[in-house]
């Protein structure tokens, strides 16, 4: 089969088409024919050798990559949820070894769900790893609450795109930062509130916050907490070692910064699950999430959608078709 793998770290460059056989799926995992895959900003930062390098750099071969959907071709003896030839998709073992840059990839049944048959690959495949960070932090770290106010940051990214969805659908009142050009696409999504982060500051929105999702880091975390209501819960989706040097978040960790203001903050890193997958399932088919999708690749042209993504440009989701 046709695969890229990453050597070392570095530019686009590094990684290598190759040909790999074809993985042999375990008692409790599914073999699935990729039809598409999701390209998300810890690829990038993992093939330059931050996010998830450390943790992986000791694989041979190293294959980045955890979004896909695809046919299921084989299935070890104790999998009973599926059976050869369903259409299936999901986060294949995040935050461990995805192996998703492939044409087949072997992954765990229970990371797994069906693919709504009136969705197609390409918007399954988008709906993996951004719709489970959204869905994940907006029902299993907080508890939205009809007519909750919730701030949603890059409202027009990928995680973003769909957290404005699925706070709406939760019955929350969104405001949405990005800029003035997504204005309408953020405000089409759902969000009751658009605010042009070039332009305006959100701490002068009046608007005190319940839930805020705080997807850029850094400093914009710190500002955030000025827009926090006492009893509201900013969740970071941002590592404290990935903020950008010089900014208050790097010399104190984010919780500690928000425990000092008596406001309550949570790091939340998300999970590969196939519960929460079968709910992002529901939500597609029911037409209540849908994904958008910015710009497709085929898999030859995997290495150039990374550069896409390092433009922090992108609306909505990048995939590769195969």
């Amino acid at each position: 089969m046709k695969t890229y793998i990453l050597n070392e770290p570095g530019d686009i460059n590094n990684m290598i088409l190759t040909e790999l056989p074809v993985p042999v799926p375990a008692d409790d995992e599914v073999l699935i024919q990729v039809k598409a895959i999701s390209i998300n900003p810890v690829d990038v930062k993992t093939r330059a050798g931050k996010a998830l390098y450390t943790t992986l750099q000791h694989l041979k071969p190293l294959i980045l990559g955890w979004d896909i959907s695809g046919t299921v071709i084989a299935a070890g003896k104790n999998v009973t949820g599926f059976k050869v030839n369903d259409d299936v998709f999901g986060m294949v073992n995040f935050i461990g070894h995805g192996q998703a840059y492939a044409e087949y990839v072997t992954a765990p049944a229970h990371q797994l769900a069906l693919k709504p048959a009136n969705i197609s690959f390409t918007a399954a495949a988008a709906a993996t790893l951004a719709a489970l960070t959204a869905w994940q932090a907006l029902t299993r770290q907080v508890q939205i609450k009809q007519h909750d106010q919730v701030l949603i940051h890059a409202a027009a990214g990928g995680v973003g795109h769909y957290a404005v969805q699925i706070a709406r659908y939760l019955g929350a009142r969104v405001t949405g930062t990005s800029s003035a050009a997504n204005k309408d696409f953020v405000l089409e999504l759902g969000a009751e509130t658009h605010i042009d982060y070039q332009q305006q500051q959100y701490e002068k929105s009046g608007i005190n916050f319940d839930v805020i999702l705080e997807t850029l880091g850094g400093e914009n975390f710190v500002r955030s907490l000025d827009v926090l209501s006492k009893n509201g819960t900013i969740i970071n989706l941002i590592p404290d070692q990935e903020s950008e040097p010089g900014t208050l978040a790097t010399r104190k960790s984010t919780l500690e910064i928000a425990k000092e203001r008596g406001l309550n903050a949570l790091y939340f890193p998300v999970t590969s699950s196939g519960t929460d997958m079968q709910q992002i399932a529901i939500l597609l088919e029911k037409g209540v999430l849908k994904s958008h999708i910015s710009k497709v690749y085929g898999f030859d042209q995997l290495p150039e959608s990374h550069l896409q993504i390092e433009s922090g440009k992108t609306r909505g989701k990048i995939v590769i078709e195969l």
